[in-house]
């Protein structure tokens, strides 16, 4: 697969001024900040007339930072709620700037990790079983139902923050105390046991998958943006057959909830050969350990055409 060739017919050089939007409030700040430099510096130096744009940076006002950019197009980098959630992509809808990833309704809906449950079951999406939890719960029973171990996660958080893995009812509580501390909206899921993939979705197109493996017990904050001992291998025990169902599967799920350009579907494959769909990410991380970039690599595809692909995929709309 060489992507560089396949599509010669977006990586021209666009005559646009581009606002790379970065940053934000959320609890990914930091992470957004890496990823938008990364995709600045690229787009620059494919001769790119882009700028950085900071939201929310020293508590400005976000809107009137949009409204005072001036700016042809949008290219979408920050993480999390404020940015990912549809609410930045409804203003810029209003202002009629064309812009990267995700419309309003799937940016949203993928952003809400019960949302995104919800629409994948009811379309035969195989995720695995979960509840919502809250402050009177019963954590014995609930561990009962759905069995244990369970992970619990932030309804709407990203890059792994505030998820925990617990083992008995006792550890659930404590674990949806932490997890609320960044979302009002806590669910705990059955804990699939088996190899963590990670499939990039780009241009309607499944990348090569990822295996990850970490030391860490799962593929957390540190492991995905910090660590250099999380191992990322495109070599698989799946045969080539597998391989292209996982990716069919992944596609169809992205579909579903409506998403277009990019993002990344998290898999778990269980011992028996069964892809458990975690949730996806509507605008996934551009850093050095980043896994959409490794993939389009992998594809033929180097980082700054990665950059120069997704804004012309806005520009075509």
């Amino acid at each position: 697969m060489n992507l560089a060739s396949r599509w010669a017919d977006l990586l021209h050089i666009p005559k646009a001024r581009v606002a790379v939007i970065y940053g934000g409030t959320s609890a990914e700040r930091d992470i957004s900040l890496m990823s938008g430099q990364q995709v600045l510096e690229h787009l620059l130096a494919a001769g790119v007339d882009a700028f950085g744009l900071d939201l929310g940076v020293d508590g400005q006002d976000q809107v009137a930072q949009l409204q005072q950019a001036h700016m042809d197009v949008a290219f979408i980098i920050v993480h999390g709620r404020g940015g990912e959630d549809g609410t930045l992509q409804g203003v810029l809808e209003f202002m009629g700037v064309p812009y990267t990833g995700c419309d309003v309704l799937s940016s949203s809906l993928g952003m809400n990790k019960l949302m995104t449950k919800l629409v994948w079951l009811a379309q035969g999406v195989k995720t695995p079983p979960y509840e919502v939890l809250n402050d009177s719960s019963n954590w014995a029973e609930v561990a009962k139902r759905l069995g244990l171990p369970l992970v619990v996660k932030p309804v709407h958080e990203g890059s792994s923050l505030g998820i925990n893995i617990v083992d008995s009812a006792a550890a659930l509580e404590r674990a949806y105390r932490d997890a609320a501390r960044y979302d009002r909206e806590v669910m705990a899921e059955f804990f699939i046991d088996g190899d963590e993939y990670s499939v990039p979705i780009l241009n309607d197109l499944a990348l090569p998958a990822i295996r990850l493996e970490t030391d860490n017990s799962f593929y957390d904050l540190q492991a995905k943006y910090y660590s250099d001992e999380t191992r990322y291998m495109f070599g698989n025990p799946m045969t080539d057959a597998e391989q292209r169902a996982m990716h069919d599967e992944c596609r169809y799920a992205f579909q579903v909830l409506g998403c277009r350009d990019w993002g990344r579907i998290d898999v778990m494959r269980d011992s028996a050969g069964n892809n458990w769909l975690l949730e996806v990410n509507t605008s996934p991380g551009m850093t050095g350990h980043s896994l959409v970039p490794m993939a389009a690599e992998a594809a033929g595809l180097d980082f700054g055409q990665l950059t120069v692909v997704l804004l012309n995929l806005a520009l075509a709309r």
